[in-house]
């Protein structure tokens, strides 16, 4: 009947979002953060670049 189609659409809309959600949730923290160790650190050499406008 066509007068249900609005609630198949929400369903779907529901779905889509916290299927997005859940995969969003899932790539932040599944992310694994390896900080740099202090001896690493000291071999960064920055350029400093000095514009002269």
């Amino acid at each position: 009947m066509p007068q249900m189609a609005p609630i198949n659409w929400l369903i779907l809309f529901l779905i889509f979002s916290m299927t997005l959600m859940i995969f969003n949730i899932l790539n932040y923290f599944c992310f694994f953060y390896s900080p740099i160790k202090s001896s690493q650190s000291n071999n960064i050499k920055f350029n400093k670049l000095n514009w002269k406008w």
